[in-house]
C-alpha cells in the first residue's frame, strides 16, 4: 500500500472533517468532460489489437478506469520508463528508478480509438497539471506520461495536449509528457485488479472510486460496469 499517500490522505480527510466541509481529497474531484481530440485515428472496421501505456499517479485507479471502457481488452498495472532491474514496487517507490507507475492498455481501435482513450484519461483519471505527483502521492514515479507505441499515437497525443493547452481547459500548464515506450514491466500480482480486490480500502474510496464514478457519469455509452478479468502474464 502507499503508506505516505495514505497518511497524507488521512490528514487531509481529518482536516476536512474538522472544518465541517465536504472537500474531496482528490485534486480532480470535479467532473469535466473535455473536448474530443481534433486529430484521431482513422476509423477502421477491421478488428485488431493496439497497445498504449498511460501513467498518471497510482496505477490502481488508472487500471480500474481503463478496464471499464468498452473496447479495452486488457488493462495491466506496471512500470515504464526505467530498467528491468528496478521494475519492482519497493524500488520504484523510492522515486529514483526512472519508472512511472503505469497501465498498459490493449484495445481494439474499431471499438474505441486512441483519441477517445486520451479524452477519458484527461477527463476522469488525473490532474495533468500536477508535476511529479497526483493527489496525496508524491514522487517522480507518480508523474503523468503518455508512452506511445507508434508514430500515430505520438502525433495524436502531442496534438491533443496542444489542443487542451490552447483551449486553456486547465487553470495551470499541463505537465503530462509524451514519450516513446521502451519497455513495460507488469507489476506484482497483488497490484493487479487492486481496486476490485479492496473496494473498501480508504485509499480506494477517497482517491479512486470518484474516478470510476466520473467515467460512468461522463461516458455512459463507453462505461462497462463489470470488470473484465484476464490472465496477466508476468515477466
Amino acid at each position: 500500500m502507499k503508506v505516505t499517500g495514505i497518511l497524507q490522505t488521512l490528514a487531509s480527510l481529518t482536516l476536512a472533517l474538522t472544518l465541517g466541509g465536504c472537500t474531496a481529497v482528490s485534486a480532480t474531484n470535479e467532473a469535466q468532460l473535455l473536448p474530443p481530440p481534433a486529430l484521431d485515428q482513422t476509423h477502421t472496421s477491421s478488428p485488431r489489437e493496439e497497445v498504449a501505456v498511460f501513467a498518471g499517479g497510482c496505477f490502481w485507479g488508472i487500471e480500474a478506469v481503463f478496464e471499464r471502457i468498452r473496447g479495452v481488452d486488457q488493462a495491466t498495472a506496471g512500470y515504464a520508463g526505467g530498467s528491468a532491474a528496478t521494475a519492482h514496487y519497493a524500488m520504484v517507490s523510492q522515486g529514483n528508478t526512472g519508472h512511472a507507475e503505469s497501465v498498459r492498455v490493449s484495445f481494439n481501435p474499431a471499438r474505441v480509438s486512441y483519441g477517445t482513450l486520451l479524452q477519458v484519461f484527461f477527463s476522469v483519471a488525473l490532474d495533468p497539471t500536477q508535476r511529479n505527483r497526483q493527489g496525496p502521492d508524491v514522487g517522480s514515479q507518480y508523474r503523468s506520461v503518455l508512452f506511445y507505441t507508434n508514430d500515430e499515437q505520438r502525433r495524436i497525443a502531442s496534438a491533443y495536449l496542444a489542443q487542451l493547452g490552447a483551449a486553456k481547459v486547465f487553470p495551470r500548464p499541463i505537465a503530462t509528457q509524451v514519450q516513446p515506450l521502451a519497455a513495460f514491466y507488469p507489476a506484482e500480482p497483488y497490484h493487479q485488479g487492486y481496486y476490485d480486490q479492496h473496494p473498501d480500502a480508504l485509499y480506494i474510496v477517497i482517491n479512486d472510486k470518484p474516478k470510476v464514478a466520473r467515467l460512468q457519469q461522463l461516458f455512459p455509452t463507453l462505461y462497462r460496469p463489470e470488470r473484465q478479468f484476464v490472465q496477466v502474464q508476468l515477466q
